[in-house]
Parts: structure tokens; sequence; C-alpha cells
């Protein structure tokens, strides 16, 4: 009903100014009456002076129009400015300027008119500003692949064509000329497995399967199979989870390859001997899980820099093999579920931190 009355507003106010205008035409009508009125009686006019009385009630009756259209205009002089404003306001959209806004001035149709404008105009700005960023990750991604790609595929060639030229020297370096193959095809095949999951997280349609799991007892379980790796890295664990039974809805497969992603970097990138911590807080609103590892300060500014995409340092790509995209589909798929992944740095310590709404 309030939409209703103030759709109506706009029609009230121009009856109004077509009132008031002939009003004040009706009123110069009156004053032209008792004109005439004083010239009869005056025996000025008489009814042998019909022309020129029909001269004059029509020059009369025209001044009386005239005063119609000059109050009609002056009363929405405003309004047709407004319309103005906002004719030329979508013209410079439809051009290209994106984000421009029309000042809001009273409470009828135009003001509603301007304030839906505005809307379509940021969110149009907003669309294509997003497009931009797309096609700019897009052309970055490519970039990235087509680099991280090249080196392993430029080094199997190059060891295939030694072992297609037989250019070897004993059955020892024929075995490692294949292993070395081996591996790096291996990484090639790694990296081309997470490019596929990263761009298929990214799809806008992606869909978790979302069941009620205690996170407590799942992550208790995953550190618990992962100890004899750190125990033969040289590593060893301090838990601190909490026995609490809060369940929360996650996706079971993707919030496991998270969390032995983060478990497996722990592992790459700590010192060692050190000590890795395991940390699970549950509140009354969200369940926060931080594992911490002792390591040399990553290579980067900003350590949540470390989530994306082909992110790893120098180091990691030479003698670690790092595919830079673990993280970044660790980031996607916590961020999916409406969670929050981030990363600090201090005193020699490295700690991924996720928090997920209970």
């Amino acid at each position: 009903m309030k939409f209703k009355r103030l759709r109506n507003k706009l029609i009230l106010k121009l009856l109004g100014a077509i009132a008031v205008s002939l009003l004040a035409s009706y009123l110069v009508l009156f004053l032209n009456a008792l004109s005439f009125k004083y010239l009869y009686d005056n025996q000025i006019l008489d009814e042998q002076s019909v022309f020129a009385f029909n001269l004059l009630y029509l020059v009369m009756l025209s001044i009386s129009i005239l005063v119609f259209i000059i109050v009609f205009l002056i009363l929405i002089r405003k309004k047709v400015t407004y319309l103005k404003v906002i004719s030329d306001s979508v013209n410079s959209i439809a051009n290209g300027k994106l984000g421009l806004t029309i000042k809001a001035e009273g409470k009828d149709e135009l003001t509603h008119l301007a304030e839906n404008i505005n809307f379509m105009s940021k969110e149009l700005e907003n669309k294509f500003e997003s497009e931009r960023q797309i096609e700019a990750a897009k052309n970055e991604l490519i970039t990235n692949v087509s680099h991280d790609l090249r080196t392993p595929l430029t080094s199997i060639i190059g060891y295939l064509d030694l072992l297609r030229n037989k250019q070897y020297q004993n059955e020892l370096e024929l075995n490692n000329y294949l292993e070395t193959t081996y591996a790096k095809s291996q990484r090639l095949n790694s990296l081309i497995n997470e490019l596929f999951e990263y761009t298929r997280l990214s799809s806008s349609d992606v869909k978790l399967n979302l069941v009620p799991v205690n996170l407590s007892a799942l992550l208790g379980q995953m550190i618990g199979e992962y100890i004899p790796i750190f125990e033969k890295n040289n590593m060893r664990v301090q838990q601190s989870l909490s026995e609490e039974h809060v369940e929360i809805l996650i996706d079971i497969e993707k919030m496991v390859r998270v969390y032995e992603n983060i478990l497996m970097n722990a592992i790459k990138y700590s010192e060692k001997p050190s000590i890795v911590k395991a940390n699970l807080d549950i509140q009354s609103t969200y369940a926060e899980f931080r594992l911490s590892n002792q390591t040399e300060k990553p290579e980067v500014q900003d350590v949540n820099q470390l989530f994306e995409r082909f992110l790893v340092g120098e180091k990691a790509r030479s003698e670690r093999e790092g595919t830079g995209l673990g993280l970044a589909i660790s980031k996607r798929i916590v961020e999916l579920h409406g969670g929050h992944i981030r990363a600090e740095y201090n005193d020699g310590w490295l700690t991924i931190i996720i928090k997920f709404p209970i």
C-alpha cells in the first residue's frame, strides 16, 4: 500500500499543477468579466460594439490560456529539470560511465526511478569489474600454467631424447634417467590434476555433499594417522583438541583434502627436528583449528599470499617441486563451506588457521 501511495505521488503533483494553473486562468477570466461589466455599465461598450467586444474577449481568453501555460510550467519546472538530469545520467551510463549515481530528490516516482537507476549502475559496475578480474585471473592462470607445465615437460623430453639416442654410459645411468623421467611425469600429472581440481572448484555451480561431522573426532583421527609420518621426519606433534562433541556440516571428502594438505605442508616445510602444534578451539558460534610448525619466514611480504594460485617460493619450486595450487584449493574449499582460512607468522612459527561457523 505504501509503494502504491508513492507511485501515485507524481500523478497527484501533476494534477495539482493543472488545478492551480486552471484556477489562475479562471481568475484571469473572472477579472476579464468584471472588466467587461465595468465597460458596459459605463457605456464604453454597447450592443453595437460586437466586433470590438469579440476582439477584446479573444485577447483576454488568450491571456488566460497563456497564464495557464506559464503557471503550469513554473510548477513542473523542477520535475522537468530532474527528468532531464535522469535522462542525461542514463545516457552517460549507456556510454560506459558505470557507477554513476543520481541525487535523489523528493519521494515520488522520479525519485524511485533514480534509485533504481543508481542500483542498476552500481550492479553493472560491479559486474564489469568482476568480469575484468576474472579475465585478468584467467590470463594469469594461463601464464602460470604454461610456465609450470613447460618446466617438467621440457625435462621429460630432454631425458627421453637421451634415452632414445642411447646417450648413457651404463645401466645405472639408464636407470637414473628413467627414474628422473618418471618423477618429472608424476610432477606433471600432479600439476594437471590440481589444475583441473582448482578449475572445477572455481565454477559457480560446484556442489557440496554436506553431512554433520564431529570435527574434534575427525581431526583426532587424521592427526593420529599422520603421527608415524611426522615421526619418520623427526618431528613431534603436540595436540590440544577440544573433546566437546560439536557437529558441523561439511563435505568430508573435500575437507579431508584441506587438512591433509596443511599437514603435508607442515611436514615438507618445517625445520627438522621440530615440533608441530595442533589446536582445536570450540566456541559458541565457531570452531577454530590451528596448525603451527617451525619454519623459515616464507618468501612473501604477507603470509596470506601463500593462498594465491601458483605462489610458492623459488626454493619450494626447485627443491620440493611445489605446485602452488594446494593452498589455493584449500582456501576455495573452506570458503565454499562458509568458513575462513588465514596464515600467521610469528617468531619462527607459521600458523594456518581454519575457522568454521557452528
